[in-house]
């Protein structure tokens, strides 16, 4: 089968010829029909995120079909639709996995760090972490929602917005985007800080209350933050711009520098600063069954499956508006 491949030089990927993987116990192997271009691919691909294996294939939010079922599987049966997303592997054991708490598990393990992932013609999956997919999402539009999708429902979630009330969203590509429909079908006022101009419109496009760049003040106080861009230097602005007892989260898996916090700006008057980390099964399940129920669609640009390098060369010079896919089933 053709794959792609993490080079750890400048090329950043490279494809070639691999064995078809098998499946295990507990495991299933899964034609790959659409993959997400997630911004963790990009960070793995270029060294932000230490590596776990070289030459992984990335890759981790795989829309595919059952093809062959391993020993010890019966959650799902040749043929059925799935999703393969970020976590991959948990303990089970430790005080994390014992609590709910399974994205923090220390043993956890990643699709397209720890172990290959979608940019492929196939791929294998635990039959425990992988999800149904509602009939009613398109492959293009289900795929972007297993990592985008459920980092911004679990940020949305921790960033313990009230009913109502006023959300600041920094950076709005995949994650953010999702996001923002969700907030604003659950009745919040959204406001979009980012540097994109087509991003903006795009927001603005999906309701947003108002869309400015990423150094400027919200035109009101905020009740809740999210920085989805990577960018530390964004953290005190967003900090600033809280009302009393707000609260900023944190939703990227890597991030540049943060500046200095100046204590009575930014943090007093109760205002909380959390992080996000990675995803429990249940955020997974909870954010497909509420994006069918809020007809939740990413906004999405294909590319064929021969194009992964340039989907990332897009990402990372800011082309891409919403979320990128790469496509198995086109011509």
């Amino acid at each position: 089968m053709q794959a792609w491949e993490v080079t750890g030089a400048p090329g950043r990927l490279r494809l070639g010829e691999r064995p078809m993987p098998a499946a295990g116990r507990g495991e299933v192997l899964v034609k790959v029909d659409v993959c997400g271009v997630c911004r963790t691919d990009l960070h793995v691909a270029d060294g932000d995120l230490p590596v776990h294996r070289p030459s992984v294939v990335p890759g981790h939010e795989i829309v595919g079909h059952v093809v062959k079922v391993g020993p010890g599987t019966s959650r799902f049966d040749v043929g059925d639709r799935i999703g393969v997303a970020w976590l991959r592997g948990t303990c089970g054991e430790c005080r994390w996995c014992r609590a709910g708490r399974e994205n923090l598990c220390p043993s956890a393990r990643f699709t397209g760090w720890d172990d290959d992932g979608g940019y492929a013609e196939y791929t294998t999956a635990p039959a425990a972490y992988a999800y149904a997919l509602p009939p009613t999402l398109p492959g293009r539009q289900a795929a972007p929602l297993l990592c985008a999708g459920i980092i911004g429902y679990r940020s949305l979630r921790r960033a313990q917005l009230p009913p109502g009330g006023r959300l600041g969203l920094y950076g709005f590509g995949a994650s953010a985007h999702i996001t923002a429909q969700i907030a604003i079908a659950q009745g919040a006022e959204v406001h979009v800080l980012t540097r994109g101009e087509e991003a903006r419109r795009l927001a603005l496009a999906l309701g947003a209350a108002s869309a400015a760049g990423p150094h400027d003040e919200p035109p009101v106080p905020l009740d809740a933050a999210i920085v989805f861009a990577p960018a530390g230097e964004l953290v005190p602005l967003a900090l600033a711009a809280l009302d009393r007892g707000g609260s900023l989260t944190l939703a990227g898996i890597h991030m540049s520098e943060v500046p200095a916090l100046d204590y009575a700006r930014h943090l007093f008057l109760e205002k909380r600063l959390t992080s996000v980390t990675a995803n429990t099964r249940a955020d997974g399940e909870e954010l497909l069954r509420l994006a069918a129920t809020l007809s939740v669609r990413p906004h999405v640009t294909a590319y064929r499956f021969e194009q992964a390098d340039t989907a990332l060369e897009d990402l990372w010079q800011g082309r891409v508006t919403g979320v990128a896919v790469l496509d198995l089933t086109s011509d």
